[in-house]
C-alpha cells in the first residue's frame, strides 16, 4: 500500500509540475522544452534503460546477499556508459556539424538523460528488493525537489533551459539524499563481470531497442511539428501527449510495480509455469484498470481542460488527446500487460518486430493522411502506430504464452466499460467544471465498481477481500 501511495503522490506531482512548466513557459518555450526532453528520453532509453530492466528482472534481496557481482556489474556499467556519453559529446562538439536546435538545450537534454537514468536505476534496485520505505522516501524527495527546482525555475525565469536544469538538480539531489538505502555492502565495481554484463545486456537489448523505436516516434513527431507549424504548436501537441501518457503510465506503473515483481518472485519460487499463470492474471488486471480509465478520461475531458489545463492550451489539448487516447491505451496494455510474457520467458526479440511494425504503420498513416492546419495527422499516425504495436505483440505472445486471461474477464471488462460509458453520456451536457467532474467520476466509478464487484472481473473482488482481511488481521 505504501508503494501505491508513493505512486499516487508521484503522479500528482508530475501532473502539477508538467502543468506549471507549460503555464509559466508558454506554448512556444514549452515546445522547446518538450523537444529537448524528448531528446533526453531517447538518449536515456538507448544508453541507460537496460540497467533499469536488468535490475528489475535479475536483482533481488537474494541476489544482493548471495551474488553481489550482479550489483557490481550494474554499477560499473552505469559509470562506463556515462563516461562514453561524455566522450561522445565532447568529440561531437569538436568535429561534428552544427545542429539546428540550440546547443545549450541539447547539453541539458543529455544531462537530463544521465540524471533520469540514474534515478530510474536506483528506484528499480529498491523496488526489486521490495524495500518499500526506501522507495517511498526516494519518490517523496524527488517530487519535493522537482516542485521547487523545475516549477520554481519555470515560474521565475520562463526559460526552457532553467526548467531542464532544475530537473537535473532535483534528480541528482534525490539520489544523494537517498544514498544510504542504495548501498550494497558486498558490491564493488572491481568485482564487475564482463560476462555478466553481456548476459544482462543480451536480455535487455530487444526491449531497449523496442522502447527506443517507440520513444523516437514522439521525438520525430515534435520535430516535424516544430518545422512545419512552429514551436508554439509543438507545445500544444506535446502537452496533450505528455499528460495523456503520464496518466496511462502512472496507472500502469502503479500496477506493474507490484504485479511484475510478484511474477518474478513466483518464477524464482515456483518455476516458469506458475509464473506464466501469474502473468496471465496480471494481464487481466491491467486491462480491467486501463480500459475504464481511458474511457472515463474521454468523457471528463472538457472539465479537465477547464479546471487544470492552462488557458493558452485549451481546445488543442482536448482535440489532440482524444486523437491519441486509443493509442495510449494500447501502449499501456502492451508495456504492462503483454510485454511481461516475454520478459519472464527471457525471450524478448519479438518486441523489436512489434516496434518496427509500429514505425512502419505510423509512417504509412503519415503519408496517407492529408495535411491540415494543425498536427492532427501526426496525432492519428502516432496513435495508430501504438495500436499496430499491440496487435503485433499479441500475435507473438499467443505463440509463447500457453496461459491467458479468461475470455470472460476480458469480455466482462469491456461490457462494464460500455455500461459505464452509457451512464456517462447523459452527463456530457453538464457545464464543464468541478461539479461536473466530481459527478462524472463518482457515477463512472460507482457503475464500473459495482459491476466489477458483482462479476469479480479479473479476480479484483477476491483480491480486494484478501487485502481487506489482511489489513483487519493486523489491527
Amino acid at each position: 500500500m505504501n508503494v501505491l501511495l508513493a505512486f499516487l503522490a508521484n503522479t500528482i506531482a508530475n501532473f502539477i509540475i508538467g502543468l506549471m512548466v507549460a503555464k509559466f513557459l508558454g506554448p512556444e518555450e514549452f515546445g522547446r522544452f518538450a523537444l529537448a526532453f524528448s531528446i533526453a528520453v531517447v538518449v536515456q532509453t538507448a544508453l541507460y534503460d537496460w540497467l533499469r530492466l536488468s535490475a528489475t528482472r535479475f536483482y533481488s534481496q537474494r541476489t544482493r546477499d548471495r551474488e553481489p557481482a550482479v550489483r557490481s556489474t550494474l554499477d560499473a556499467a552505469f559509470i562506463g556508459v556515462t563516461l562514453f556519453l561524455a566522450f561522445a559529446t565532447a568529440l561531437y562538439a569538436l568535429i561534428g556539424p552544427p545542429l539546428d536546435f540550440q546547443s545549450g538545450l541539447i547539453l541539458l537534454a543529455l544531462a537530463t538523460a544521465v540524471a533520469n537514468g540514474l534515478f530510474d536505476y536506483c528506484t528499480a534496485l529498491v523496488r526489486a528488493r521490495f524495500h518499500d520505505s526506501a522507495y517511498v522516501r526516494l519518490m517523496l524527495a524527488k517530487n519535493a525537489l522537482a516542485l521547487a527546482f523545475i516549477g520554481g525555475g519555470a515560474f521565475f525565469f520562463h526559460a526552457a533551459a532553467v526548467a531542464l536544469a532544475g530537473g537535473v538538480a532535483s534528480l541528482f539531489g534525490t539520489v544523494f539524499l537517498g544514498r544510504g538505502a542504495l548501498l550494497d555492502p558486498g558490491a564493488d565495481i572491481r568485482a564487475a563481470s564482463r560476462a555478466n554484463a553481456r548476459d544482462l545486456a543480451g536480455y535487455s537489448a530487444p526491449i531497449v531497442t523496442a522502447h527506443l523505436l517507440y520513444q523516437a516516434m514522439p521525438l520525430a513527431a515534435r520535430s516535424i511539428v516544430a518545422s512545419v507549424f512552429g514551436f508554439a504548436e509543438t507545445g500544444q501537441f506535446a502537452l496533450a501527449y505528455d499528460l495523456g501518457l503520464r496518466a496511462v503510465q502512472a496507472l500502469g506503473s502503479a500496477l506493474d510495480v507490484l504485479l511484475f515483481q510478484i511474477a518474478v518472485a513466483t518464477h524464482e519460487r515456483d518455476g516458469a509455469d506458475r509464473a506464466k499463470e501469474q502473468v496471465a492474471r496480471n494481464m487481466g488486471v491491467v486491462v480491467a484498470f486501463l480500459l475504464p480509465a481511458c474511457a472515463g478520461l474521454w468523457f471528463v475531458m472538457p472539465s479537465i481542460e477547464q479546471l487544470i489545463v492552462p488557458a493558452q492550451y485549451r481546445g488543442p489539448f482536448g482535440h489532440y488527446l482524444r486523437l491519441l487516447l486509443p493509442g495510449l491505451f494500447a501502449m499501456g496494455v502492451l508495456l504492462f500487460g503483454v510485454n511481461p510474457v516475454f520478459q519472464i520467458d527471457k525471450k524478448t526479440t519479438p518486441l523489436i518486430v512489434a516496434a518496427l511494425a509500429a514505425v512502419g504503420f505510423g509512417l504509412a498513416l503519415l503519408f496517407l493522411l492529408p495535411w491540415g492546419e494543425d498536427a492532427s495527422n501526426l496525432a492519428i499516425a502516432q496513435g495508430g502506430a501504438y495500436l499496430a504495436a499491440l496487435a503485433t505483440t499479441i500475435y507473438f505472445a499467443l505463440r509463447a504464452q500457453p496461459v491467458w486471461p479468461s475470455f470472460w474477464d476480458m469480455f466482462a471488462a469491456l461490457v462494464a466499460t460500455g455500461v459505464m460509458s452509457i451512464a456517462l453520456v447523459p452527463l456530457s451536457d453538464m457545464t464543464p467544471g468541478f461539479i461536473a467532474l466530481a459527478i462524472q467520476i463518482l457515477v463512472g466509478a460507482a457503475v464500473y465498481g459495482a459491476l466489477t464487484f458483482a462479476f469479480d472481473i479479473a479476480g479484483l473482488r477476491t483480491l480486494g477481500a484478501a487485502w481487506l482481511s489482511l489489513c483487519l488481521s493486523r489491527r
